[in-house]
């Protein structure tokens, strides 16, 4: 329990009106260390409560009336960045704790006239914060609290030369924590050269992959994907949901399909303006938005709660980039599933995931027309039972009745049934094909990818991933339902 903690009550009532109750397994371990001064290195997931984990230590250290920079936080993405400075402010709300993000694609002069406010914590990117300091608009000398968090995105990146120069440039007196779900040989020889005696605390499971999101997959021909993928939603109808696309023009025609065929969608990557990301991660937080089609560097770092389903239209290139896409969902104890769509040329690639995760992906067929509009159907009933039971509906009970003098009652439900009924919609739909992935381009062993590597890095397996563009949204009727059955297709 956080109430068990020797915190400020600041801290303490920050914490409680965020909802936190029971600690999470990194944050159990993480947190007493921490609080202890020494340096750490935390293995685990996405999704496990890493940010209150160096956070809560963060804020309770912080002394408010000094007007120094004393904790920095590197992020390897801006969304991340974004996050982890809210949650820190949200953490230190009580206690007067100033957070600012500091990121590429946000003008530099904004955030120049917003360092002058002299925050507590710096939370950036790589880039941009080197960027501040050759302008020596951000001095690191006075910092006590270093932390890495998602290492092996910054190395996967090519970010990690970058973030040396920055630690060097901070005092050796800190305190210096890591946070990464994997541990290459990088990220070890990182910690061997700037951290002092770290404590190792890990929550990482027998498996990669998060245990409460199930796993399936689907094998269909390319040019039927799409189809499956519309049928899987109907049947499903998932409250948020996350759709991955190989590449920027995937995503971009994936987007505008499902808008044509009625689905409340967006498309985010990097070609994008950071204003428009930032709208679009909004307005799916909001469920205004309930498909975002993203690629893979889009969506790193993302921490977006509520997400139910998350689809792999096109199957990652590599192992570890499957464990990054289904960790968006099955969070936090909530249960997720993740679909993988595998043309027959890539079942191979498939199972080469399945040796690396340690997990079997169940197969399942690809559901039909029929099969979908059952599912809408049920939706429907859904609705219009749980509208009986949970609202008032006695204004309308003059104009049942009249409608009932006219027309039996099985024929006025069946009309109302149909009316509120989404049916398949077969908007004709063109997408670029994208070739399979490849044997060749990616061969793993039991340690993940062994191909290409990226200079400076020192890592093989480093695939520079696309740089996330998509917009638009449209409508559809978004019923829900408590209680979700996938077994009938």
């Amino acid at each position: 329990m956080f109430n068990d903690l020797q915190l400020q009550e600041s801290v303490k009532r920050a914490i409680s009106n965020m909802g936190f109750e029971e600690m999470t397994p990194i944050q159990k371990q993480a947190i007493p260390i921490a609080l202890d001064g020494r340096d750490l290195i935390g293995q685990a997931q996405t999704g496990t409560g890493k940010t209150a984990a160096f956070g809560i230590p963060m804020v309770e250290k912080c002394t408010t009336g000094l007007q120094n920079i004393q904790g920095v936080v590197l992020a390897p993405t801006r969304e991340l960045a974004v996050q982890v400075a809210e949650e820190l402010n949200r953490i230190g709300q009580f206690k007067g704790i100033r957070t600012l993000p500091v990121y590429g694609g946000q003008d530099i002069n904004r955030q120049i006239r917003a360092l002058k406010k002299k925050p507590h914590f710096i939370v950036g990117t790589p880039g941009r914060l080197m960027d501040h300091m050759r302008r020596k608009t951000i001095r690191l000398d006075q910092v006590e609290t270093v932390i890495l968090d998602e290492a092996d995105e910054m190395l996967n990146m090519g970010f990690i030369e970058d973030v040396e120069t920055i630690l060097k440039d901070v005092p050796t007196e800190r305190q210096t924590m890591l946070f990464s779900a994997t541990m290459p040989g990088p990220i070890q020889r990182l910690a061997n050269r700037f951290m002092n005696n770290p404590e190792m605390v890990s929550v990482k499971n027998k498996e990669m992959t998060v245990p409460n999101t199930e796993q399936i997959y689907v094998e269909v021909p390319e040019r039927q994907k799409f189809d499956a993928l519309c049928r899987l939603m109907d049947i499903q109808s998932p409250d948020l949901a996350i759709v991955f696309g190989r590449t920027k023009r995937r995503v971009d025609e994936l987007a505008e399909a499902l808008i044509k065929r009625g689905y409340a969608a967006e498309g985010i990557h990097g070609d994008l303006t950071q204003a428009k990301r930032d709208s679009v991660l909004r307005k799916f937080k909001q469920g205004i938005v309930e498909i975002m089609v993203a690629t893979d560097v889009a969506a790193r770092g993302l921490d977006i709660t509520g997400v139910t389903h998350v689809y792999n239209f096109d199957i990652p290139q590599d192992a570890e980039s499957y464990v990054h896409r289904i960790g968006r969902t099955g969070r936090v104890g909530k249960t997720g599933l993740a679909v993988t769509f595998v043309t027959p040329r890539e079942i191979h690639h498939l199972r080469i995931i399945e040796q690396v995760t340690k997990r079997a992906i169940i197969r399942k067929p690809v559901p039909s027309m029929k099969d979908a509009f059952k599912g809408q159907q049920q939706l429907t009933v859904e609705k219009l039972l749980r509208t009986a039971q949970e609202e008032d509906t006695r204004q309308y009970n003059g104009l049942a009745e009249d409608m009932l003098g006219e027309t039996d009652s099985v024929t006025l439900l069946s009309a109302a049934l149909k009316l509120l009924t989404k049916e398949p919609d077969m908007t004709p739909i063109q997408l670029t094909e994208e070739s399979p992935v490849s044997r060749k381009k990616n061969m793993y062993s039991k340690g993940g990818p062994k191909n290409q590597t990226r200079k400076g890095t020192g890592y093989k397996g480093y695939n520079r991933p696309n740089k996330p563009k998509g917009d638009n949204r449209g409508n559809r009727n978004s019923a829900r339902r408590n209680k979700k059955d996938y077994s009938q297709w």
